[in-house]
């Protein structure tokens, strides 16, 4: 199912980047790929309204400032030609709003260029946020899926507010608005097993985050001490012998 407001050229990934972890860069990869995008562009949230920093646990909860999660976004994003930075979000007063970035997106493009990329489980939720139906007028949405949980129809993930607004594809994996021709479609993406969370307690407990970071930001983000204490990276980078890591849990 392909946009009917206009051909989809610009990809928008929203998120705290806190901090910006491999799995964001393999989504954004795949997103960009299966739909053919000429660019994705990353959009770092100042202060995402469902997502309250907790600066009650240590500094390890809380969200790193905004100059810091921006920079990392840069020099990780810097070396693929498809991929793009926007602070509009920073600039912006006030919590992030979805809707607000994308008015400005699509402005400043031509009608239905754009493609909200989100996950599934942040889909679900999509009523709870300010202005969902303006959302989806305004914006395609490709809604990430990993396996094992890559299963079911858009029916069982749109919220039943908005559902009334759309034409399900008989699959179940596409739909398509009713009056503004914009698109949702279930992207199936590789199961990588990282989560910024799950970088942040490592780090508070002085262990290796190595290869779950983009080796661009990986010294950066250690030497920050800003999700724990300042930490030798990894020998190359300052003569220490890292703590290996095994795999871990994924994505915001």
């Amino acid at each position: 199912m392909t946009g009917g407001a206009g051909a989809a050229r610009i990809g928008l990934f929203g998120g705290t980047f806190n901090p910006i972890h491999v799995g964001h860069l393999r989504a954004a990869e795949e997103v960009t790929e299966l739909l053919g995008l000429e660019r994705m562009v990353f959009v770092p949230a100042a202060q995402p309204p469902h997502k309250v920093p907790d600066r009650t646990h240590g500094q390890g909860d809380a969200i790193a400032p905004a100059d810091a999660r921006l920079a990392w976004v840069r020099a990780a994003t810097r070396d693929n030609p498809r991929f793009a930075v926007d602070a509009l979000e920073l600039e912006r007063q006030g919590p992030s709003y979805s809707v607000d970035t994308v008015r400005e997106m699509t402005a400043r493009a031509s009608p239905g260029s754009c493609v909200f990329v989100i996950g599934r489980d942040a889909f679900v939720e999509l009523a709870s946020w300010r202005e969902p139906r303006e959302l989806l007028r305004l914006a395609h949405f490709a809604v990430t899926t990993r396996p094992p949980a890559n299963g079911g129809s858009l029916a069982r993930w749109l919220p039943p507010a908005l559902a009334e607004d759309f034409v399900l594809a008989p699959d179940g994996r596409s739909a398509r608005h009713r009056t503004a021709g914009t698109w949702i479609r279930a992207l199936e993406i590789t199961a990588l097993d990282v989560s910024s969370s799950d970088i942040r307690a490592r780090l508070r407990a002085g262990r290796s985050v190595r290869y779950l970071l983009p080796e661009s930001v990986h010294a950066d983000v250690v030497r920050s001490g800003l999700y724990g204490s300042a930490a030798s990276p990894h020998p190359s980078a300052a003569g220490g012998s890292p703590t290996p890591a095994p795999a871990s849990p994924e994505h915001p």
